[in-house]
């Protein structure tokens, strides 16, 4: 366990909270930086109260010393009330959802049925001397089926894939949070072709399921240096000064084409949405909705593209 030192009022409570975080596998460094500097604004501050008036008066400060952030760190202010009022101060103040944000997020590239069989093409006759010459086409393929996030895949340990049984383990994401995906039987043949390849070279233990030229996990940058070398190699045009493509186009393809054919289906969408969030690994329906809650153009636009994907490799959705 880790050694936590505050100075406020809510020393105790901060360090325990911190522990039972810590006990629970979260070890991030940045809930801890801010908490830290609540417990000093609390501390020159003389505020000993958990109420609105401290908590927003904090919040206020972090937010004119760093315009322009993300704030994602309202959800450590926010995680730390509702586990003090479990925790012997049911009065204590939880943030609003209110103070949510300002953060307006972008719309995604639309991979079209072309530009996916191209890079898949393209993917499958990859130049290069690295181990991307055998697992492009399985890393980004599982993206694209199970919508997973790049590092998702790029976490997988050998274990995690059960090719047999047919199912991967997306173990610790985002929030901690774990869940099983079932893979089809394409997708299985494809990864099982990318693991015998990978054993051949590397032996019957390596330390991630994608691997580099010196069989280490594969870096966070590589993805998308590989996305961009395959879309190159295919042919395939860039926008100058708009959005582009990139490794979570998958991701973002996955999700759409789900809303797209259960739509089609003429399908419950709100009904629909808790299984796709849950096999997405959001925290909650907010992110998930995102990818309705956009502009009618862009469904409009989207809703043409899986039209014309139907029967792509790679299947997408699950039962």
């Amino acid at each position: 366990m880790g050694t936590f030192e505050f100075t406020s009022a809510f020393a105790e409570q901060l360090r325990l909270f911190l522990v039972f975080k810590e006990s629970m596998g979260c070890n991030g460094a940045s809930r801890i930086y801010y908490l830290r500097s609540f417990d000093a604004y609390c501390t020159e501050n003389d505020m000993r109260s958990f109420d609105q008036q401290t908590i927003e008066g904090w919040v206020r400060f972090k937010k004119s010393s760093q315009p322009g952030s993300i704030p994602s760190w309202m959800s450590y202010i926010r995680d730390f009330g509702r586990w003090m009022r479990t925790h012997g101060t049911p009065k204590a103040y939880v943030l609003a959802e209110s103070w949510k944000s300002e953060f307006h997020r972008p719309q995604p590239y639309l991979l079209s049925r072309k530009e996916i069989a191209s890079f898949f093409a393209s993917a499958a006759d990859l130049q290069t001397t690295s181990p991307w010459q055998w697992q492009s086409v399985a890393f980004f393929a599982l993206m694209h089926s199970c919508g997973l996030r790049t590092c998702e895949a790029r976490r997988l340990q050998p274990e995690d894939v059960d090719l047999t049984a047919g199912f991967i383990d997306v173990l610790w994401s985002k929030g901690n949070r774990s869940r099983r995906l079932p893979l089809s039987a394409q997708i299985i043949e494809v990864l099982a072709v990318c693991d015998r390849v990978s054993r051949q070279r590397f032996g019957q233990h390596r330390p991630a399921f994608f691997v580099s030229s010196i069989a280490a996990p594969v870096a966070s940058v590589s993805p998308g240096v590989t996305f961009n070398r395959i879309w190159k190699q295919a042919g395939l045009p860039l926008s100058v000064g708009g959005k582009q493509p990139h490794p979570y186009s998958f991701r973002h393809h996955f999700a759409y084409a789900n809303i797209e054919r259960w739509m089609a289906e003429g399908r419950d969408i709100n009904a629909m949405m808790p299984y796709l969030s849950r096999y997405m690994g959001h925290a909650t329906l907010d992110s998930t909705f995102y990818y309705i809650h956009t502009s009618p153009d862009f469904m409009d636009g989207y809703a043409a593209l899986v039209q014309e994907s139907q029967g792509m490799i790679p299947e997408v959705g699950f039962e």
